[in-house]
């Protein structure tokens, strides 16, 4: 099953890793943390963005085969979860 999301079509059925992050910027590289946690040091951090993860690789592996969808503010992370799981059931 295919999902079209901001100028990917994602193979939902070739998933092996679905997941949501808060991105941070930490001496110029990307970090990903837990919602929970940027939530929890939300008065010290600055998310930059956040995104829904996809991962395609085999549990172990090293990843190569990342999609990540990007979103200006958690609220939209939460609706486009939403969306997927409507597809994903």
């Amino acid at each position: 099953m295919i999902y079209k999301k901001q100028n990917y079509e994602i193979d939902l059925s070739c998933i092996t890793r679905l997941y949501p992050a808060a991105i941070l910027i930490v001496d110029s590289e990307e970090v990903q943390v837990s919602l929970e946690w940027a939530e929890l040091k939300k008065d010290s951090i600055e998310v930059e963005f956040y995104a829904l993860i996809f991962d395609f690789d085999a549990l172990g592996e090293e990843i190569t085969s990342r999609v990540m969808l990007k979103f200006n503010t958690q609220a939209e992370l939460i609706d486009e979860m939403k969306e997927v799981s409507k597809v994903l059931n």
